[in-house]
């Protein structure tokens, strides 16, 4: 009895590492003991429910014992499995690009819904006008907005063209292997590019993006799994944190179609400052939707 109560069978190794990330202060401690024993043991999370009683071998309990030192460290979970799910797609993620979070889903859900009202409104019209819709994402990171899309469109409307936009290379790579491994490399221009830059005299119907928004007082007091971990120039903008946004207002107005949307991820903190930037620029119907999270315009 004694020595089978010492073994570290699944359910214990889960039980301990719950109450020691929890110790920590890490939110979700029973879910990320899960997801990196799982990627441990090269099984589905689900699989872990019906194998409590079962033990892994040493290699295992090595690999999860290093997983559970770096994410007690701080080091993120998705960093350390190297994926993260987002709108029902498994992405490839590290240290180039942001891990993507539920509340971006958002902004594909905008995205898509827009590109209906764009898709009635064309079926409305009597002109010879193309059916091609344009989109762009811009800062794409793990491409997560623009492969989102990509999979969903079709449904909506027949012909999507796609442009995802970064700054950084090691970005655009990433970027690149999720659209493959989503099935979708073709359907998207990616793009190396400081905002629209690069991108010639190209106009869309509708532009996303989750740009730089984090202030540098926010930044310097952001979670050290976020702050340490996490690309810089992917969450600071500058000492307001409207900085990126000043400048996409006014290159997003000049590249967007009459009747077209700008959406756009911000803080709830800084609603009411962009939607005065998005004032100044010209911009029209400007709504803040999603608890602060989205704002949407057109042109």
């Amino acid at each position: 009895m004694s020595e089978q109560a010492e073994k570290w069978t699944v359910g214990r190794l889960l039980n301990w590492t719950s109450e020691f990330f929890k110790n920590k202060g890490i939110e979700n401690p029973l879910l990320e003991a899960q997801i990196l024993l799982a990627k441990a043991m090269q099984i589905k999370r689900i699989e872990l429910y019906t194998s409590f009683s079962s033990e892994p071998s040493e290699q295992e309990r090595t690999t999860f014992r290093e997983f559970v030192k770096r994410r007690g460290a701080g080091e993120p979970s998705a960093y350390l499995v190297g994926n993260k799910e987002f709108y029902s797609i498994s992405f490839e993620v590290n240290s180039h690009v942001l891990i993507p979070r539920p509340e971006t889903e958002q902004l594909v859900l905008e995205s898509l819904d827009k590109l209906k009202i764009l898709a009635d409104n064309n079926c409305n019209d009597n002109s010879n006008s193309s059916n091609t819709k344009y989109f762009c994402d811009v800062g794409t990171g793990s491409g997560a907005i623009a492969v989102a899309v990509a999979k969903n469109y079709s449904r909506i409307l027949k012909s999507l063209s796609i442009t995802a936009i970064d700054i950084s290379p090691e970005a655009l790579d990433v970027a690149q292997l999720n659209a493959k491994s989503a099935g979708v490399l073709g359907n998207i221009d990616f793009v190396l590019s400081d905002l629209f830059d690069q991108i010639g005299d190209k106009s869309f119907d509708i532009i996303a993006s989750n740009p730089p928004y984090v202030s540098q007082d926010e930044y310097d007091n952001l979670p050290v799994d976020i702050k340490n971990y996490e690309p810089k120039i992917a969450l600071l903008a500058g000492e307001s944190g409207t900085e990126v946004i000043e400048k996409l207002s006014a290159q997003a107005y000049a590249r967007i179609k009459s009747g077209g949307f700008f959406l756009l991820e911000i803080s709830p903190m800084i609603a009411e400052k962009v939607k005065q930037i998005f004032i100044g620029t010209g911009w029209n119907n400007i709504q803040i939707l999603h608890e602060g999270r989205i704002t949407c315009c057109e042109k």
